[in-house]
């Protein structure tokens, strides 16, 4: 049995799509409202996050051909995937916070399966655990922050030290005018 060009373009754009990509985040849908699932969406392309529902199938044959065998367990009932070639955390973050704003967190509409960061699979924990990470820019600031304050440290010791021969010199011009 053939596989129909339409599905074969599908598979290889999958593959294109996810070789590029940093952070890949499967996903259940069932039970989301239309308006919900439009608000999600928009969410996800302010985050510069790829959204889509993919059959199972396609994914299945992506999966494999690029070597992600342990992703293919997750690939049962409806199936969304989202995915970033920028920022591995921002597909995860982007379905944890929606779960959480839209009270979602304690029902199965939305529920983070298994995802694959920098060409590792992980599974639901490790989605949770992801999204849980500080943005890019929150560390970027955090790693800056501790290597420029030992740098600033070393500015006060040294002007202490210009402060205190100034001290010491005002002390002796006074001690020299009352002499």
């Amino acid at each position: 049995m053939a596989v129909r060009p339409e599905k074969q373009a599908i598979v290889a754009e999958l593959k294109e799509s996810f070789s590029a990509a940093k952070g890949i985040v499967l996903t259940t849908y069932k039970g989301l409202t239309v308006a919900q699932d439009t608000k999600l969406r928009a969410k996800m392309r302010e985050a510069g996050v790829t959204y889509r529902v993919v059959k199972n199938t396609m994914l299945r044959f992506a999966a494999k051909d690029l070597g992600y065998d342990d992703l293919v367990q997750y690939l049962e009932g409806t199936t969304a995937v989202a995915y970033s070639s920028e920022d591995a955390v921002a597909p995860a973050k982007v379905i944890a916070e929606f779960i959480k704003e839209n009270n979602l967190a304690k029902s199965d509409v939305l529920v983070a399966k298994a995802g694959v960061v920098d060409g590792k699979v992980i599974d639901a924990e490790g989605v949770k655990a992801l999204a849980s990470l500080p943005s890019r820019e929150v560390l970027i600031a955090k790693v800056l922050g501790s290597m420029q304050a030992p740098i600033s440290g070393m500015v006060n010791v040294l002007q202490g030290t210009i402060r205190n021969a100034v001290y010491v010199l005002e002390a002796i011009r006074k001690q020299k005018e009352t002499a």
